[in-house]
Order: structure tokens, then C-alpha cells, then sequence
């Protein structure tokens, strides 16, 4: 029969962790199975930006999203790009992507990212004043940066839209850049700052909700890979993994971009694609203060995390493909000194890469199977996985214990994207009366 447990997580990333810490406070024995490390390295948070945004109202589908993209999309230093490859699964993703990115559909999911965003915003605070936790947390703000007028004008106007929806935000002019912004490199004409974010060290943080969902009994099993899913019916009957079979009475499946091919063995259509982003690690030069700034035109992110700065970005698309495509690496660095006054000749300490969930319209997938009796998907984060843990975790809580969700989870559920699949017909002609 194999090992039993209350509730068998698939994945030990930020979701993974988050979900096991909140259900072994309720006192349910849990294992978490994770194929490598927990926060491994090639996953979504392990040196990522370590940004908590609650302001970041805007999903990845958004109005001229793909528009943006399509200038960027034959160079492969830019800050979005889909790599050459010959996958239909990609060509249905980016279908499905271009119909969620219509604006009255992104309107639609913005107040849904928020009320996740803000819900989630509020638990990292709680987890960083438990006594002995060491997270990095900040709650500085986040400040981005702009070189070019019209786009500042344009970014001071997407703030007035998301403050529709909550969030806090001020229009600095370069006299205010300048006076803030220590070693601010010339050129920059304005900016936006984002007074409700916060940042962390991303790492740290797993590792300590890891340490913490430990201590409440959770049973984490890294190097344990799951081979096969078994079922009977509707019913997941049991998992074979690379160290043992476990029995569980019910599965989280949160394996981030690697949750498709599991989803598949359940037949079970998961539209997540893998995007991939760098962090370069260098040096924190004295003078540059404790506040994440964003080269927005290189859509570039500068996070300080104790004595050294995390310079992140760029979205590629090219499935499960983890090699490093050094002109990229080089753009991320050119846009942190277009912020930071000699900030693209630091020496790098760390070079990072790992992939990202995406989904066709942005906003996670968090619930239960329609296949399935006893699955919860918690998958498909996006770039927002850090900043989405704790309410994710919260959330699969919830779902297991028969509690009803704090957040409508109707805009996040697996089966959503059937209708962003279905082609667009034209409208029939009718005939007018004369």
C-alpha cells in the first residue's frame, strides 16, 4: 500500500511550501514531493527579484501585451522572447494568450490578481514578524524608473488605473528621482513609486516557511520524484514516486512548469508554459539604498538584498530549454546602469535561470480537478509565485478542510481556459430590412 498520508503535495517550490505550512498548522500530516531540492534551483523563486507587489494590478495578458512583444519577438536580447521551436502546444498558448490580452477580458482579471496580490501582501507580513523567522522582508516600496517622457506619462497613467483597484502609487518627477535615489544614473526623467510592495530574499523565505512547515509536522521529501499516478475512477489511488509509493486521501498537485506533464498522465489539460528569466547577483555598492527600483523600459529589476543587489528580468518562451543565452544576461545588466550609476560593470557572484509557469491569461490556477475527487491544482503562478504563496497556501487550506475559499476561486479554476481555446468565428450576416 505504500506510505499514507493526509495530503501528498506535489512540488516543493514557494506554492508547494506554502500549502504544506498552512495545512500542517491544522494539524494534517502532509508530505511534500519535490524531484529536487526544495527551492530548486532551476524553478520560478529560487534567485529570482524577490518582489512582493500588491500593486501590480496588471496581468500578463494585458491590452498590447502581445502587440509589445511582437517588436521584440525575432531578437533574442530582448525582453521578451520565443525561441525557435516546433510545438503545437505553444502555438494553442499564444492563441489562447493574444484572446485573454483583449481588453475587456484583462479588465476582468485585474481585480482578481489585486484581491489575491493585497490578501497575500498581508500574510508575508505575519509570517515575517514570527519570532526567529528570517526572511530578508522589506517593506520599502518599489520605485521604477523612466528615461523617456511619454513613457513616463504612460506609466503615471497605468498607476491611475490600478489605483482604481487599491493600489497606492506617486508620480516622482527627476528632482524627486534624484533626491531619493543615490548613484541614480543620468538621463532618468521620472518615475513611479509603489508605496504598499515589498521584497525579500526569495530563497530565504522558502527555506524558512520549509523549516517552519516542518516544525508543524509536515514531512518534506526532496530528491523524490513522482513516476506515476495511479487512479481508480475519479479517484487518485496512489503515487509512485523514485522513493517509495504514497497513498494519500488527497494530492496538491503545485509542481510549477513542470505540472503539465503530470497533468497529462491524469488527462488532465494544464495550458502552463515554461517562461524562462535571469538573476544576475552582484555586489551592493554602499551608497544605494534598501529600495527595489525597475529599469522600465528593459523591464529590468534591482532588488538589495543585505549586502548585494539582484538584477532580474526578461520572459522567454522555449518549453523546458534551461541554457543560458549570454545577450540576455548582457541586457539585464545594461539596464540596471541604465538605473544605477556604474551598476552594468559589477562583477556578477551568482548567475540564475529557471522557469516560470505561465498561463494563457495570467492569473494562477488554484482548485479542485473536474476530473478528479480528491486533486487540488495549485499551479500556473506566472512571475507573481513569491508574491501569490501565502494566499495560495491559504487557499488549498481551505479547499482540503471543506472551508469556504476567503477569495472566489471561479476566475482561477482548471477548466477556465476552454473557451479561450475555441476559435473565433465571425458573427453570421443578417440581413437588414429595408
Amino acid at each position: 500500500m505504500g506510505a499514507r498520508v493526509d495530503i501528498a503535495i506535489v512540488g516543493g517550490g514557494i506554492i508547494g511550501v506554502c500549502a504544506a505550512y498552512e495545512l500542517a498548522g491544522e494539524g494534517r500530516s502532509v508530505a511534500v514531493l519535490e524531484r529536487e531540492d526544495i527551492c530548486a534551483i532551476g524553478g520560478a523563486t529560487h534567485s529570482n527579484a524577490g518582489l512582493i507587489t500588491p500593486s501590480d494590478v496588471y496581468p500578463l495578458a494585458s491590452p498590447g501585451a502581445l502587440g509589445k512583444g511582437m517588436r521584440w519577438l525575432l531578437d533574442s536580447g530582448s525582453p521578451f522572447y520565443i525561441a525557435p521551436q516546433a510545438r503545437p502546444r505553444l502555438g494553442r498558448w499564444l492563441w489562447m494568450f493574444s484572446r485573454a490580452s483583449a481588453k475587456q477580458r484583462a479588465e476582468k482579471a485585474m481585480p482578481v490578481q489585486r484581491a489575491l496580490l493585497r490578501a497575500s501582501a498581508d500574510l508575508w507580513t505575519e509570517i515575517a514578524a514570527v519570532p526567529g523567522v528570517e526572511l530578508g522582508y522589506e517593506q520599502r516600496g518599489w520605485l521604477w524608473s523612466f528615461h523617456d517622457r511619454a513613457a513616463w506619462e504612460a506609466g503615471v497613467a497605468e498607476a491611475a488605473e490600478a489605483a482604481r483597484f487599491g493600489a497606492a502609487s506617486a508620480a516622482w518627477d527627476a528632482g524627486r528621482m534624484f533626491d531619493e535615489v543615490p548613484g541614480l544614473a543620468p538621463g532618468v526623467c521620472g518615475g513611479v513609486f509603489y508605496p504598499e510592495d515589498a521584497h525579500c530574499d526569495p530563497r530565504r523565505a522558502v527555506e524558512e516557511l520549509a523549516r517552519l512547515a516542518a516544525g508543524k509536522g509536515a514531512d518534506l521529501r526532496p530528491r523524490t520524484e513522482v513516476l506515476d499516478i495511479e487512479c481508480n475512477g475519479r479517484l487518485i489511488t496512489r503515487l509512485v514516486t523514485t522513493r517509495g509509493e504514497i497513498v494519500a486521501d488527497t494530492v496538491v498537485l503545485a509542481a510549477g512548469s513542470w505540472s503539465p506533464l503530470l497533468g497529462r498522465r491524469l488527462r488532465l489539460d494544464l495550458p502552463i508554459e515554461p517562461a524562462k528569466g535571469y538573476g544576475v547577483t552582484v555586489p551592493r555598492p554602499t551608497a544605494v539604498r534598501e529600495l527595489p527600483l525597475y529599469e522600465a523600459a528593459g523591464h529590468v529589476a534591482i532588488t538589495p538584498m543585505g549586502d548585494r543587489l539582484r538584477l532580474a528580468g526578461t520572459l522567454e518562451l522555449g518549453g523546458l530549454d534551461t541554457r543560458i543565452r549570454w545577450n540576455r544576461v548582457a541586457a539585464i545588466r545594461r539596464g540596471a546602469g541604465e538605473v544605477l550609476a556604474g551598476a552594468a560593470q559589477l562583477e556578477p557572484l551568482e548567475l540564475w535561470r529557471g522557469l516560470r509557469p505561465c498561463t494563457p491569461d495570467g492569473l494562477p490556477i488554484i482548485g479542485r480537478s473536474p476530473r478528479h475527487d480528491n486533486l487540488i491544482v495549485a499551479a500556473g503562478h506566472c512571475m507573481l509565485g513569491l508574491g501569490l504563496g501565502p494566499i495560495t497556501g491559504r487557499l488549498v487550506a481551505q479547499l482540503v478542510n471543506g472551508r469556504e475559499p476567503q477569495i472566489d476561486l471561479a476566475p482561477l479554476r482548471v477548466e477556465r481556459f476552454s473557451e479561450l481555446a475555441r476559435p473565433s468565428l465571425p458573427r453570421p450576416m443578417v440581413a437588414q430590412r429595408t
